[in-house]
């Protein structure tokens, strides 16, 4: 329905509704509580992935990346475990749903592999519960049952789940919200090298036995020539773990700078910034999924079977569309003798990482510039322009600007 343009009442109006199933069927089918999707969708994203695996070389970085955001649900009273969840972008609360996603990417693709839909384990929070009359064998049943997770127990099930399905990365991505200690514990512990950003909170650092802030240990740093970086140093965490701590100065005012953290303290300071900076293609795949491929708001259902049915069509479509788009765009992907010695994609170089980190900074200070609107919209253009044109002739209005 997405690429016709129409909904469902409409499209059963058109001249191909007869051939079509009924509107009675298809709620049924999104509401059905004992279908697998998780299963289907990591079947299906396996099989996606191994491809895009089989066109770069051994060498190159594979990441996982870990990230949320929010379903707005505003107008819904009786739908099913709604909660006011808080926002991060507006800093409010709002009626919805904390979309917990997990993707692999290397570097010039992005694939989503698995999705918590989170509500809230606060009762007070929760303005409907859960269906009482359901199976506890369903699978329905145990994706109820994981909405009530505490972020990080999510996050680490999501990628012991990955792991066992057959998915491989060298580093787990994530932003300051995810970037804690226990958290960092937990997956080094499973071999999960981790970067990510921190912020100035209550945590303290070990250098040379004293326990120091992260401004204290950006203070510390020696003098740096780099108009960039302005310097990196091993510390340990309270807990003991070995990290290494990167500073990336904003070039506007020279006072503030942006903190990145690794388990891995053998890369090297502009490798640690350029990894990181794969992690903007979440952004760009929430932005793709809910501006053209209607996250949210092509059903209105009030069972959490249909949210979560919907939301993996959703991700599927993104997956094809991806899978096309590598298609069209890396010449691998043609075969033959010649096409074997062809360089592969481009991979996220070092200044597009910084150009990055500095929308960062002009988003902390919520600066409304030209410059700030283009550099945001960018990633996303550049993956609209990837599209294969029989792709982009099903969109009316497929551009950043919409």
């Amino acid at each position: 329905m997405v690429f016709e343009g129409k909904n469902w009442f409409r499209l059963l109006e058109s001249d191909r509704g007869a051939d079509l199933p009924g509107k009675d069927v298809v709620y049924r089918f999104l509401n059905q509580s004992s279908f697998a999707w998780r299963r289907f969708f990591q079947t299906l994203s396996l099989r996606v992935v191994r491809y895009f695996e089989s066109l770069i070389s051994p060498n190159r970085v594979r990441v996982f990346i870990v990230d949320d955001s929010v379903l707005s649900r505003n107008r819904s009273k009786k739908a099913e475990l709604l909660a006011r969840v808080f926002d991060h972008s507006t800093g409010k609360f709002t009626k919805g749903y904390t979309m917990l996603t997990l993707g692999w990417s290397d570097g010039f693709s992005f694939a989503p592999l698995d999705f918590v839909m989170l509500s809230s384990a606060r009762l007070a929070n929760r303005l409907c519960e859960m269906a009482a009359n359901l199976s506890k064998r369903s699978n329905g049943y145990k994706r109820r049952m994981e909405a009530f997770s505490r972020k990080p127990d999510a996050v680490v099930r999501l990628l012991d789940q990955a792991l066992h399905a057959g998915f491989t990365a060298d580093y787990v991505l994530m932003d300051s919200w995810f970037t804690q200690a226990p958290l960092l514990r937990q997956l080094t512990s499973r071999g999960l090298p981790v970067i990510g950003m921190v912020k100035e909170m209550k945590q303290r650092y070990f250098v040379q036995g004293q326990r120091k802030t992260l401004c204290e240990v950006f203070q510390c740093l020696p003098k740096s020539d780099s108009k960039d970086i302005q310097g990196s140093m091993v510390v340990h965490t309270s807990c003991g773990l070995l990290v290494k701590l990167v500073f990336v100065r904003n070039r506007n005012k020279k006072r503030e700078w942006l903190a990145i953290l690794s388990t891995d303290v053998t890369l090297d300071a502009a490798e640690i910034v350029r990894i990181y900076g794969m992690r903007w293609s979440i952004e760009t795949f929430f932005k793709v999924t809910k501006s053209y491929l209607k996250l949210g708001t092509e059903f209105q259902g009030r069972s959490f079977d249909q949210l979560i049915s919907h939301t993996t069509v959703v991700f599927t479509r993104y997956l094809a569309m991806e899978y096309e788009r590598r298609e069209s765009s890396d010449d691998r992907s043609l075969g033959g003798l010649f096409f074997l010695f062809a360089d592969e994609v481009r991979d996220l170089d070092f200044q597009t990482a910084l150009k990055q980190l500095m929308t960062l900074f002009l988003e902390m200070s919520q600066a409304q510039t030209k410059m700030n609107k283009t550099s945001v919209l960018c990633q996303l253009q550049d993956w609209i322009s990837g599209l294969p044109s029989y792709i982009k002739g099903l969109f009316g209005d497929l551009s950043c600007e919409s």
